[in-house]
């Protein structure tokens, strides 16, 4: 079962050139998986958040192209919080954690690599209920 101890930053190559550096990354090589979505948020307002939700399944991939923000994470046991500012180093986050985005600072743009595509059925956006769950895929991991 996946915890908070399980994110893991990873650093992205950095090509560095007078014209302008560059990162990439590549599904299966950098990150572990086919990134099937992408997607970004920015011009977040002062003291919003963004996230605030489990999947059962999605592995995400977060980069702060811009600026910087906060990341929280719970696996209903451990919190952990991780600040991403370098757009050439991402947060590997597996299923089953709980994360939001928090703490944005002005101008932040946060990318987003998904392993699945968009499935409301992988969401679940109630903490008791993602409590529950993890009990659930506990007592399936322990038989």
């Amino acid at each position: 079962m996946k915890t908070v101890s399980n994110a893991q930053i990873i650093n992205l190559p950095k090509i560095c050139d007078p014209r302008g550096n560059l990162t990439v990354v590549e599904g299966l090589k950098e990150i572990p998986f086919t990134v099937a979505r992408a997607f970004w948020t920015y011009d977040v307002p002062g003291g919003e958040s963004r996230g605030g939700h489990a999947h059962k399944e999605l592995w995400e991939f977060i980069v702060a192209l811009s600026g910087s923000f906060t990341v929280k994470l719970d696996d209903g046991i451990e919190k952990r919080e991780i600040t991403l500012k370098y757009p050439y180093q991402g947060l590997l986050l597996g299923p089953t954690i709980w994360r939001s985005l928090e703490d944005f600072s002005s101008g932040a743009v946060a990318l987003v690599l998904c392993s699945h595509r968009y499935d409301p059925d992988d969401y679940i956006y109630d903490y008791d209920e993602f409590i529950e769950f993890r009990k659930i895929l506990k007592q399936t991991d322990d038989e």
